[in-house]
Parts: C-alpha cells; sequence; structure tokens
C-alpha cells in the first residue's frame, strides 16, 4: 500500500528557506517518481519537481535527468531524496509570496517521461494530505 506523509510547512518570510520531507512507503524510487506539488487558492495545481532514480528514468528513455523542475522554481528549489530514509525533500529557497499554497507530495510508477507526467499531477494516484506554505512579512 503507497503511504505519503508531508511534513515541514509553515510561515516563513519573502526571502527566507523552508525544508519540506515526505515519507513515503509502499514503492521503490526504482520503478516510482515522486512529486511535489503546489496548490494556492483560486489557482490550477501546478507540479514544483520532481524526482526518480537513474534505474527509472533510463528504463523510459535516454535522457539521464532523474529530476524535474517547473520554470517557477528553477534555480531557487532542490529536489532530493535519501533512499535509507525513503524520505523525499524539497528544499525551498528565496521563497516569495507567489510560493503560499498547500504543497502535496505524490507517487506514481513511472511510465513515461517526467516532462509529460510532472506538470500538474493528472497522472499521479497517490497523494499525501498536505502541508501549508505561507511566506509573509
Amino acid at each position: 500500500q503507497v503511504q505519503l506523509v508531508e511534513s515541514g510547512g509553515g510561515l516563513v518570510q519573502p526571502g527566507g528557506s523552508l525544508k519540506l520531507s515526505c515519507a513515503f512507503s509502499g514503492f521503490s524510487l526504482d520503478d516510482y517518481v515522486v512529486g511535489w506539488f503546489r496548490q494556492a487558492p483560486g489557482k490550477e495545481r501546478e507540479g514544483v519537481a520532481c524526482i526518480s532514480s537513474l534505474k527509472a528514468v533510463r528504463f523510459i528513455s535516454s535522457d539521464d535527468s532523474t529530476t524535474y523542475y517547473s520554470e517557477s522554481v528553477k534555480g531557487r528549489f532542490t529536489v532530493s531524496t535519501d533512499n535509507a530514509a525513503n524520505t523525499v525533500y524539497l528544499e525551498m529557497n528565496n521563497v516569495q509570496p507567489d510560493d503560499t499554497a498547500v504543497y502535496y507530495c505524490a507517487a506514481e510508477a513511472l511510465w513515461t517521461t517526467m516532462k509529460a507526467m510532472c506538470p500538474n499531477g493528472r497522472r499521479f494516484d497517490h497523494w499525501g494530505q498536505g502541508t501549508q506554505v505561507t511566506v509573509s512579512s
């Protein structure tokens, strides 16, 4: 049974940093992709970042990139994984008020490229409960 539990959300000032955690069970990144998604009130859900393993990525295509980032967070956010702890992290730096949203982690078997799967999360079936991130002074 796939389970995901997010933690680490909170209030942070503009320009500050925050690190979210997603503890997962019931699958391996050898086959799955884990994504971070966010949804702000009145806005559509946005795929922020995804991560998978080189083994999973190479099974799909010749692209060796194991991470995906949306243009809105590229250069500010970093997705990483601690395989021993079955945890995926989202390190958020230089956060801005537009980053305010509920952040969710989600998982799905990687069956196509992350560029196709990650922008909006419609292809993900397994979701955590979400954690609120508020950027405000």
